[in-house]
This record gives C-alpha cells, structure tokens and sequence, in this order.
C-alpha cells in the first residue's frame, strides 16, 4: 500500500508540473532562471506579501502581492505584455497561480521559478 501511494504521488506531482506549463508559461530551475535574469531589464516579479519580500528577495525583483488583487491586476497593466515575465513565490504554488492570471491578462512569455524562493540557492 505504502508503495503504490508513493508512486501515485510521483506520477500527480510530474503529471501535475507537465500540466501547468502552456505556450506562454514554462517552468524553470533555479539555475535556469538565475541565467535568464542575468540580463538586463528583466521583467522580475516577486508576488510574495511585502512582508516576505522584505524578508529577503531575489535581487531586482518588483514585488506585486498576489493576494492584493486590485493592486496585482493594476500593477502588472504597467508591465510589457510582450516581453517576459519572471515570476516567483515561497513554494511556487502562489506563481503558478499568478503565471495562468498574466497568461489570462496576455502577457506572452512567462517564466515561473520551479520551488520558489525557498528552493532558491543563490541567497546570500
């Protein structure tokens, strides 16, 4: 019994990542997207409360709670809907969230840190 819920459970969690990703959102590792927003001018959204952003950050990062969604929907009409969006969270459930909202609001390309910023390694 107890193997077949851990296989139960690895299939969900594949099947489950796999079915997030659309032509406009994909999911990317931490070093993936360390590399992507290397580059100057990125679009990089924090969507954590203003509490734990301040908490600690990726450096750069606008922070645009996804709980305050006035202000989200308001705050991200200001964005470039054509150029890409990096998107991250605690765990990565808030993101994803947020990645089918921009996706809904026409953004094109958008890129959501696989486990969030507690599976980031890069803080100092």
């Amino acid at each position: 019994m107890r193997k077949y819920i851990i296989i139960m459970t690895l299939l969900s969690t594949l099947f489950g990542v796999k079915a997030q990703q659309t032509d406009a959102i994909k999911i990317l590792s931490a070093s993936e997207f360390r590399e992507a927003i290397a580059k100057k001018n990125v679009q990089l959204v924090d969507v954590r409360t203003a509490r734990e952003f301040k908490g600690g950050a990726i450096k750069g990062a606008l922070n645009i709670d996804y709980f305050q969604q006035e202000n989200f929907n308001a705050e991200f009409n200001k964005l470039d809907k054509e150029q890409p969006v990096y998107l991250y969270c605690h765990s990565g459930n808030r993101s994803k969230k947020a990645a089918a909202k921009l996706d809904a609001l026409g953004f094109k390309k958008i890129y959501d840190l696989k486990g969030g910023y507690m599976k980031w390694p890069y803080k100092k």
